[in-house]
């Protein structure tokens, strides 16, 4: 087989949809809380946790470098998972959407400053990868028993281009 490009584009909530939330502090808050000094942004993320309970974990990783080669995507079936930097800087998404058990046509986007995303359950996506050595996220996923992990090594990798 012939080895795949796709090019990262800009994360925007409209083109995430089908895979899931951005999380980010955009546009008007939903209210203004503790004393009207704190916006609150309110339900961002569409969670489910089948079977299980929501957990908050911490992820330090090294960082990838661009173009990135991509042979490894993975899903949960049994719930969402929430990945939400904890510093400032841009890290990659990739997804697909399911092709009958298997990874379909891949989408990459690169984050903003400040933006996280959470992906639905049996989203296929790239592990995270983030940009910087060290990077810290908080991940908002499911605890509990049962196969909630996925993984697929693709035949033919992926280079992931940036054109940000």
């Amino acid at each position: 087989m012939t080895e795949r490009t796709v090019t990262a584009v800009s994360l925007t909530k409209g083109a995430f949809r089908p895979f899931g939330d951005v999380i980010e502090p955009a546009g008007d808050a939903d209210m203004m809380i503790n004393d009207g000094r704190c916006e609150r942004f309110h339900d961002l993320a569409r969670l489910t946790f089948d079977g299980g309970d929501a957990g908050i974990s911490l992820f330090r990783t090294d960082a990838i470098s661009l173009p990135y080669k991509m042979d490894l995507m993975e899903r949960h079936p049994l719930g969402s998972q929430a990945f939400i930097p904890m510093v400032d800087k841009p890290f990659l998404v990739v997804v697909a959407p399911d092709d009958a058990g298997r990874p379909g046509a891949p989408h990459a986007f690169m984050t903003g400053p400040g933006q996280g995303v959470n992906y639905l359950n049996n989203v296929w996506h790239a592990p995270l990868l983030a940009l910087e050595d060290g990077a810290v996220f908080a991940v908002v996923d499911r605890i509990g028993g049962g196969g909630n992990l996925e993984e697929f090594r693709l035949a033919t990798p992926v280079t992931v281009l940036a054109d940000i």
